[in-house]
């Protein structure tokens, strides 16, 4: 493994284990078993090696995301193939889908969340655009594709959580049972 893929993985891991703000530099370098200046010709800053990890991580889950969203005219068909690329990413990701999420409720003004948060917010657009598609075919949708996405990625995010921490398991009774009570309601 390379510097710059060595000080990536321990970041990860670190920051994963333990959050951002609570990991320092010198703790970054020390457990990669390189110094300061090879961080920072690598990535400026530990702000610079945050959105480096995030950049590389996130590639996956929005490349995944983005052919799973598109709809088709099946709304079942295509909100199954989002649930899935989500637990494929986090069951391959697990460590990366943990510090994001913990990004995502970091304090709002956190270099976490700064750095989290557009990638969120490409993610809520890609599943908003697939709920303001399907409303052409589901009328009773319109107007609702925001609400959709956030309580859609909620739920997801809420399975993949459980999943992270020994409840649950990301298989495929799970996205059964996501997206039909999600279309259904509880009392289905």
């Amino acid at each position: 493994m390379d510097n710059r893929s060595l000080i990536l993985s321990r970041a990860l891991d670190l920051w994963s284990e333990r959050g951002y703000d609570a990991v320092g530099v010198q703790e970054i370098v020390e457990s990669a078993g390189i110094t300061k200046p090879t961080l920072y010709h690598y990535f400026g800053s530990k702000r610079g090696l945050l959105d480096a990890l995030i950049d590389e991580r996130s590639a996956g889950l929005r490349n995944a995301l983005g052919k799973a969203a598109e709809y088709r005219g099946d709304l079942v068909v295509t909100l199954e193939a989002v649930v899935r690329a989500y637990f494929d990413f986090a069951r391959s990701n697990g460590p990366y889908y943990r510090m994001q999420l913990a990004f995502w409720f970091a304090p709002e003004h956190s270099d976490g969340h700064q750095a989290i948060l557009a990638r969120n917010a490409g993610q809520h657009q890609a599943l908003e655009l697939l709920f303001e598609a399907a409303a052409n075919d589901h009328g009773n949708m319109r107007g609702r594709h925001r609400a959709y996405a956030a309580t859609f990625l909620g739920m997801i995010n809420t399975y993949i959580g459980l999943h992270l921490n020994g409840f649950a398991s990301l298989d495929d009774q799970l996205v059964y049972q996501a997206v039909h009570q999600f279309m259904h309601g509880i009392y289905s």
